[in-house]
């Protein structure tokens, strides 16, 4: 790997050799370098002076005008990203996250020709069901650290034995400590296809995923692929449009017919398509030229922050002091480790090799005939109503509506995610 990987310690190296050892997989583990199938141990320090160059870089921001009118709608506001700055220059700490990631057994393994980056944590319950959850953009494996312990280790956070998971949480290629494709086509069903490898190299010969964002079109499509062992899927950003819906939302013009929980789908989604989409439609086209977010922390964290509306406003609150699902801290920790990795551009290729190698459209229904369950929290891009997903999802085994929470499901509010999880995924239990 490129990034900074200091020297294993004999006590985490026999940690990690517990860990794979308790898999059946210990020889591949630590096979000879030339094993294609090798699964090594990782771990991330970043360099002092990468630290303080992001520091001289923050503070030498070259500030704009601010917006001139009052509200959003010309972008990420003066006032918010200010603040934002302000916090990452004089009171941030990345260590505190670095030794957070750290403190679980990481590890990489090659796939496909790329280097894939996951963490890997077993439950010591017994009978633990395995899942694999995977994050989107703007994301990471910084998404899914809070949902761990309560997945792995239920009965200290208010779930009992039968509720545990082994959770593998694995980086997207071209984002945190994956490898970086040199090649196009990267898309969701060569991820989705990858995913299944890591499972089955892991040991794993039933388990479940979970998705949001690029998460959820990467699930969907294993779910498609049906590979070997993956008993269902959960969802917390639902791909559910109906092909009536999504050709009325071209025209602009709602149905006579819907649903209060239709209508409000509607109304959500007709706002994302008209204002929302800016930095999708230019990942899709011209990823490369986003050199300034590559030279600027705060060019990328402005860039990062106007995703969708609700979240941007939840993280507006946040740095005028609220109380919210997220803190700064989790927000900058976030931001740094794409800073940290330069992962700004080859992230936002998985926008341009979906869009030249597709795979159906984003929100619709993919044809998946395995058991589906879906968490539709009100703040996201859109909740998707009961009556779509019963449509969408012939083995819909789960579907609720959390009373908050929005499109970083797992950051914002991981103990209602991880409460759906639990109850979604036990019906499957019994296939184990």
């Amino acid at each position: 790997m490129s990034h900074n990987q200091p020297a294993v310690s004999r006590r985490t190296l026999l940690a990690v050799a517990a860990s794979i050892s308790a898999l059946g997989v210990l020889p591949e583990a630590f096979a000879a370098s030339g094993d294609p199938n090798a699964i090594k141990p990782f771990r991330f320090s970043a360099k002092d002076a990468e630290l303080s160059d992001l520091a001289r870089r923050v503070a030498a921001t070259r500030w704009p005008d601010r917006e001139t009118v009052k509200d959003h709608s010309q972008g990420v506001q003066l006032a918010t990203i200010r603040k934002l700055a302000d916090h990452w220059a004089k009171h941030y700490d990345w260590r505190k996250i670095e030794t957070k990631l750290n403190s679980y057994p990481q590890f990489t393994t090659k796939i496909d020709g790329l280097d894939f980056h996951f963490i890997h944590v077993k439950s010591k319950h017994a009978n633990a069901l395995p899942i694999l959850v995977t994050h989107g953009w703007p994301g990471s494996i910084i998404e899914q650290l809070k949902i761990i312990e309560p997945l792995t280790d239920p009965t200290a956070h208010g779930g009992s034995a039968d509720d545990a998971f082994h959770v593998v949480i694995p980086s997207l290629p071209g984002y945190g400590f994956s490898g970086k494709p040199t090649e196009p086509g990267w898309n969701p069903p060569r991820i989705a296809k990858a995913w299944a490898v890591l499972m089955q190299r892991l040991g794993y010969p039933k388990y479940v995923a979970q998705g949001g964002d690029w998460g959820n079109a990467v699930t969907e499509l294993m779910a498609v692929q049906e590979p070997p062992g993956l008993l269902g899927i959960h969802t917390n950003m639902a791909a559910t449009v109906p092909a009536d819906i999504s050709k009325a939302l071209s025209a602009g013009t709602p149905p006579a017919n819907l649903t209060p929980d239709e209508k409000r789908a509607w109304d959500q989604l007709d706002d994302f398509y008209k204002n929302g989409l800016g930095y999708a439609i230019e990942m899709n086209n011209r990823p490369q030229t986003l050199y300034g977010i590559v030279d600027s922390p705060i060019g990328l964290a402005s860039w990062m922050l106007d995703h969708d509306i609700r979240s941007y406003d939840m993280i507006a609150r946040v740095f005028d002091g609220k109380t919210e699902g997220l803190t700064k801290d989790d927000i900058l920790d976030n931001i740094t480790l794409y800073w940290l990795t330069n992962t700004a551009i080859s992230s936002s290729r998985l926008y341009w090799d979906n869009a030249h190698f597709p795979s159906g459209g984003f929100f619709d229904p993919r044809g998946i005939k395995i058991p589906v369950a879906v968490s539709a929290f009100p703040d996201e891009i859109y909740q998707a109503p009961q009556s779509w997903a019963e449509k969408a999802y012939p083995k819909l085994i789960f579907y609720n509506r959390p009373p908050k929470g929005g499109h970083f499901a797992a950051w914002e509010q991981p103990m209602l995610l991880t409460a759906d999880l639990r109850a979604a995924f036990k019906p499957l239990r019994k296939s184990m």
